[in-house]
């Protein structure tokens, strides 16, 4: 098959379409025929060298895919070739075939075109996983999501307007700002012209629930921009990774701060995640409630522009890869 490598790190460049050995179901696996993957920006550090995957995984970039199940391992039960999925991964979404343990996999939504599901795997997981299972976001909250214009952002304003919750966001431009508000932002601020915690604190009193992508830079403004009993959760670090965590703060609002990464959790853990998924939010994407966002497909073979194009930050929502045409 054909999948994109890396031939040594570095800017966008580096990825090559080249032909590689084709996967093999193990026990609990099955091998997919991939019809999309999606561009996260892990694969964008993966390729610059500072996210290797976790041990046992593909090298090859790709943290999610959908396709057609071409090969069942031993073991598998539920799952028959010829079913349209999509799947969380660990790695290997950008090729041809990849091959998953099933209890990663999530039937194709009804509704929902087989290749926009691509872009719905890793951030359901990641936002449903964080915001819901672990935060315990609950109707009548208030969530602030960093990045709203992103594919965990869209993802997460969907969400949450669909479990009855305020959401505010952050974006750097007013025409993105504007696209937020029509997935259903309550509150969209320009973080270029607006401080976020004093907008945040005039018009809801403060979050319950802020998913930030930054990390270290916004540590401080975003205790301060929680509401009392507040929770934090960090899932990227665009910011840097050290910051100072101001402790009074954090007792005085009875407040929390969990870090939360998803790639190199137990596949036990995974495939509860997506257990709860599949029961949970499954139903509101195949009611229409929750959405694929896409804002740009790129044929894989040509990753490197879709690599640029997610590090210039233009596109509105997943940016998917074809692995065909």
């Amino acid at each position: 098959m054909y999948a994109i490598t890396i031939r040594e790190p570095g800017d966008p460049d580096v990825l090559e379409w080249t032909e590689v050995p084709d996967p093999v179901a193990g026990e609990g696996e099955v091998v997919i025929e991939v019809a999309a993957s999606a561009v996260n920006r892990a694969d964008l550090l993966q390729r610059q060298g500072n996210y290797p995957p976790p041990p046992g995984a593909s090298d090859i970039l790709g943290l999610e895919c959908s396709g057609t199940i071409a090969e069942i391992g031993e073991g598998v039960e539920g799952w028959r070739i010829g079913d349209e999925v999509c799947a969380l991964l660990a790695g290997g979404g950008y090729g041809e075939k990849v091959a998953v343990p099933a209890r990663q996999l999530l039937p194709l939504p009804a509704e929902v075109e087989l290749l926009a599901a691509a872009g719905l795997p890793e951030v359901a997981c990641t936002v449903w996983a964080n915001v819901v299972m672990h935060a315990g976001l609950s109707e009548g909250e208030v969530l602030l999501v960093h990045g709203g214009a992103g594919g965990i952002g869209t993802h997460a304003i969907q969400v949450a307007k669909a479990l009855g919750a305020t959401v505010a966001v952050t974006a750097g431009s007013d025409e993105r700002l504007e696209s937020c508000r029509q997935l259903g932002a309550d509150l969209a601020i320009n973080y270029k012209k607006q401080d976020f915690v004093e907008v945040l604190r005039a018009e809801t009193g403060g979050a319950n629930v802020v998913l930030d992508n930054i990390g270290a830079k916004y540590l401080d403004r975003n205790i301060d921009a929680l509401a009392m009993d507040g929770r934090l959760v960090v899932i990227g670090m665009m910011g840097g990774v050290k910051g100072e965590l101001n402790l009074g703060k954090l007792m005085g609002k009875r407040a929390s701060v969990f870090g939360a990464g998803l790639r190199s959790r137990p596949l036990d853990q995974k495939a509860a995640i997506v257990a709860d998924v599949r029961e949970r939010l499954w139903p509101l994407v195949e009611q229409g409630s929750v959405k694929p966002i896409v804002g740009q497909v790129v044929a894989m073979a040509e990753a490197a522009s879709a690599h640029r194009a997610l590090e210039e930050g233009t596109v509105f929502g997943k940016v998917l890869l074809a692995a065909k045409g």
